[in-house]
């Protein structure tokens, strides 16, 4: 046997291998992040609290993190694509920025906000990007855990935006960075406990400015759609500043606090307008009109002045507590080590935390089917621990 000839049956890494294992193997700062967000978030209800301030809710904040966990957790299973679709395009880049790293992550920082504006700004004037971005609007509170309420397919429709900065010579590991800080930075400003900021609120976006985002208040409606720069807004006109008490939500509450549902539910809306337009046209034209306009291009009816709100005695909230903190536990741990487990490890052990969401979410709201899932679920992660000794 020719043993030169055997060696040279290993092929070296190519560059798009190596800027997808170089993205994959760098510190993944969202799961780093995580035990200062619930840090903080208790630190905003000790403040409340000495402040006579109610900020939370019980139920609206197990659902806001349950969406959290819903996005992260899925991500895991098709995160690896989006970043795989910015390397293959990076390989055709018109220049190479690389070569110039300062300009690099200077490019990266202002470009990623810069893209992240117009995705932000089209996800709330074009239905489908709006049932994919509303998940992080359905909430009646505003608070920082509502910053970490999110929606599944986000990720999906924010990468046409991120993918001309391929092209320009971002390199992937950079660009993976820059939107890592972009999304931490959004966290702090989803407060009410900070107030106006003096110079700041001319250039960056502050609590104050996202407030007025997250309100539906008719003329706040549309309006700060910036990540970290509040410039953008006022460069293309949708800039409001924060005058009157905002009152937070949507123009049609979800009502309900069950994390799983509040990410399949404007789909499913959408889907259902759109089979019932009377031709193709304007089936098709649904997806793409302004959310305030369903078929038959109707305005939606005002909201209800009352919070959606469901009570939840000590006990179930003690119960709930526990088995959510170990759920969030165990997302955390999915998300630092995803690539130790096996596929069909990494896959129970998310079916699990989605079965934990979606039956929490049932027994708060006092759902009849919730108490025989939550015995099923039990029995499913008393048979996975088993196995995962196992094996």
């Amino acid at each position: 046997m020719n043993e030169s000839k055997g060696c040279s049956t290993v092929a070296p890494l190519q560059p798009p291998v190596l800027h997808l294992r170089a993205l994959s193997d760098g510190p993944n700062y969202i799961a780093l992040a995580v035990p200062f967000f619930f840090l903080l978030i208790a630190i905003e209800l000790v403040v409340a609290w000495r402040r006579h301030k109610r900020t939370h809710e019980f139920a609206d904040t197990i659902s806001d993190l349950g969406c959290g966990i819903t996005q992260r957790v899925t991500l895991l299973f098709f995160e690896g694509l989006l970043l795989l679709a910015y390397v293959a395009l990076y390989e055709h880049r018109f220049v190479d920025l690389g070569r110039h790293p300062v300009v690099a992550w200077i490019l990266a920082f202002l470009a990623v906000d810069f893209a992240y504006y117009w995705w932000h700004r089209a996800s709330h004037r074009i239905n489908f990007l709006w049932a994919a971005h509303v998940v992080h609007h359905q909430s009646e509170e505003y608070n920082l855990a509502v910053a970490l309420r999110q929606g599944v397919l986000t990720p999906i429709t924010n990468l046409p935006f991120s993918l001309p900065l391929a092209l320009v010579g971002v390199p992937p590991l950079v660009w993976g960075t820059a939107l890592a800080l972009n999304t931490l930075y959004q966290f702090w400003i989803h407060t009410q406990l900070v107030g106006p900021l003096g110079p700041a609120e001319a250039v960056m976006n502050t609590p104050s400015h996202h407030r007025v985002h997250h309100a539906r208040n008719a003329g706040y409606l549309d309006r700060n759609y910036a990540a970290v720069f509040i410039i953008w807004d006022r460069l293309f006109g949708t800039f409001a500043p924060e005058r009157e008490r905002p009152t937070y939500g949507i123009t049609k509450p979800l009502r309900s606090f069950n994390s799983l549902w509040a990410q399949v539910q404007p789909l499913a809306e959408l889907g259902a307008i759109s089979r019932g337009a009377p031709t193709w046209r304007d089936r098709l034209a649904v997806w793409f009109a302004p959310p305030e306009r369903s078929f038959p291009w109707e305005p939606p009816a005002p909201a209800p002045v009352e919070k959606y709100a469901v009570p939840v005695r000590a006990p179930l909230r003690r119960y709930i507590l526990v088995n959510f903190t170990l759920a969030t536990i165990a997302t955390f741990c999915l998300m630092m080590w995803a690539r130790r487990f096996s596929p069909a490890a990494l896959t129970a052990g998310a079916l699990l935390i989605l079965g934990t969401l979606l039956t929490l979410g049932g027994l708060m709201e006092g759902r009849r089917w919730a108490r025989a899932l939550e015995i099923g679920r039990l029995a499913a992660v008393a048979v996975t621990l088993v196995w995962y000794a196992a094996s």
